[in-house]
């Protein structure tokens, strides 16, 4: 029986599930791109989403790589395929990564049949908003704790799916942009009733305190 067919009645289903977490990686990207400055505030927008006022970037490059990303994404969601999505920022004269942001992606049902446990009754939409609302403040608090960016950045997207899953042409296989001497922060996780998403960022110590 395929996981889909699994989900107990009542909870959302892995496609409306793969939609949802989809549109959480578009707008995290976006609001990361707009915290730590990599592109200028005139190139974003402020739209309601999970009741709070997220920056969207509106230049029609960034719009359009992130929009074919994310059409993959979402199938390979809907398919079980993936299993993380990594943020790159990367400065544009050496290519050093300064930031790296992970999120990590389990299968509910999976994840509680191999710790043997019962599912877990639907989650409301109330909650998972809320889960969601925590990592997005995180995300914008980040400037108190992360190291100034001072070089003009860049960004990559890196998708971690499994070997049998469609891989468009015009994307290139990657090192993991690990970043050197790195810190860790991990940041809230939410689930939906067949997602879990646990996010952290890795970013360059400084120097001058070690």
């Amino acid at each position: 029986m395929s996981v889909q067919a699994q989900l107990t009645k009542g909870k959302i289903s892995l496609e409306g599930s793969a939609r949802t977490v989809t549109e959480f990686f578009m707008y995290g990207i976006n609001s990361i791109l707009f915290q730590r400055g990599i592109y200028p505030i005139e190139d974003f927008e402020v739209q309601k989403k999970y009741g709070l006022d997220i920056w969207v970037s509106n230049d029609q490059q960034v719009v359009k790589y992130l929009d074919k990303i994310m059409a993959s994404v979402e199938e390979w969601l809907n398919a079980g395929k993936i299993n993380k999505l990594v943020l790159a920022v990367n400065t544009r004269e050496s290519r050093e990564t300064l930031e790296r942001w992970q999120f990590d992606v389990t299968l509910v049902e999976e994840e509680a049949v191999a710790a043997g446990e019962k599912p877990k009754p639907a989650k409301s939409e109330k909650a998972l908003r809320m889960e969601i609302q925590a990592i997005f403040r995180q995300i914008a608090a980040s400037v108190s704790f992360l190291p100034i960016i001072e070089e003009k950045c860049t960004f990559n997207i890196l998708v971690y799916a499994d070997s049998d899953a469609q891989v468009p042409t015009t994307w290139t296989d990657s090192d993991p942009l690990h970043v050197k001497n790195a810190e860790q922060v991990r940041l809230r996780s939410f689930s939906t009733d067949a997602h879990r998403i646990e996010a952290l960022v890795a970013y360059r110590r400084d120097p001058e305190l070690c």
